[in-house]
């Protein structure tokens, strides 16, 4: 769970962890039969053991409809409602946070909008113009075209991976690799892959943000439930610090601040919170903003708040209409 102030760097590095650990657990949890639904064996699998409804012991005649019924219940219903109420709970807490944190689609996001805009300049084939070749901490980057060398083989990689994955947590896991390692996958296994590795790669290049924005529905009913709450931790702005952002602005151009250069989800930080909807928590904003604030004494002017902190940030926001006196 993040802190709930600032921690720059360190936070980005914690981040980094969690991100990575939860890629790792989704590529090796069906390996482990930690998680998926087997389909030659027609129920689930968690933790090692089976997952059954008990609808064979009915159909057999050695449970009761109403045995039956509490069995459905219990074994599906409760779990899923409670799963879902709990997942709900923390993003009214603390939005996003699943998306930003722990989604192995969103690491993709972020890995290939660095890529993309080493070799473009720009975070995606979307963005109206190109950022600035610097970074807020002062250093700065070359564009160069050849780094789409990497950047489309990679999504290419990414997509196949995923595809391969997806499919092991709908059939054994031995199967699905051993038929790839000997190069004998069955006919709609090879369809599987083929497809999904196409349809990924179109969606990693080209839709990334779209799809986090518009077709998840997990990211939706998160930003869904971080709305109601008016005390839910987001990105707070010291808007009375508001000039001095400038220097920020004159150090990356035009137009250009390095809170919004770095977010993922091509947001602008300092707006109100309705037009921050799709927000991950991912804290790069922050971040950015205390590495070019670092010479003041006051420090950044974004932080995480919550509670009463969140209400005032956003009644001052939505107050003044505006980001910053400079736009």
């Amino acid at each position: 769970m993040p802190p709930s102030a600032n921690s720059g760097e360190a936070t980005q590095r914690l981040r980094l962890a969690f991100q990575t650990g939860f890629f790792v657990l989704f590529i090796v949890a069906p390996v482990f039969d930690l998680f998926r639904y087997d389909l030659t064996r027609g129920h689930a699998i968690l933790l090692g053991f089976e997952w059954r409804l008990g609808l064979d012991e009915f159909f057999a005649g050695r449970i009761s409809a109403t045995q039956a019924g509490i069995n459905i219940l219990l074994r599906l219903f409760l779990p899923i409602f409670g799963g879902a109420a709990l997942f709900i709970a923390v993003a009214w807490r603390w939005g996003r946070l699943y998306c930003g944190w722990l989604c192995p689609h969103f690491s993709v996001v972020e890995t290939i909008n660095r890529l993309m805009r080493r070799a473009s300049g720009k975070p995606s084939l979307w963005e109206g113009k190109a950022l600035p070749p610097k970074n807020p901490d002062g250093s700065t980057f070359r564009v160069d075209a050849r780094w789409w060398l990497l950047t489309v083989p990679l999504a290419v990689a990414f997509a196949f991976l995923w595809a391969v994955v997806l499919l092991t947590y709908l059939l054994p896991p031995a199967e699905v690799y051993g038929n790839l390692l000997a190069a004998t996958p069955t006919r709609n296994q090879a369809l599987f892959i083929g497809v999904g590795t196409f349809v990924l790669t179109l969606e990693f290049l080209f839709a990334r943000h779209l799809f986090c924005r518009f077709g998840c529905a997990v990211g939706l009913f998160q930003s869904l439930a971080w709305m109601a709450n008016r005390g839910a931790m987001v990105v707070g702005f010291e808007r009375a610090r508001a000039a001095d952002c400038a220097d920020c602005y004159d150090a990356g151009g035009p137009g250009h601040a390095a809170c919004e250069g770095v977010c993922p989800m091509r947001l602008r930080p300092r707006v109100p919170k309705h037009k921050m909807f799709t927000c991950t928590q991912c804290g790069q904003c922050i971040a950015a903003c205390g590495t070019v604030e670092r010479n003041r004494p006051e420090g950044t002017l974004l932080r995480w708040v919550d509670r009463d902190a969140a209400r005032r940030n956003e009644a001052q926001v939505s107050l003044t209409g505006k980001r910053d006196p400079r736009e």
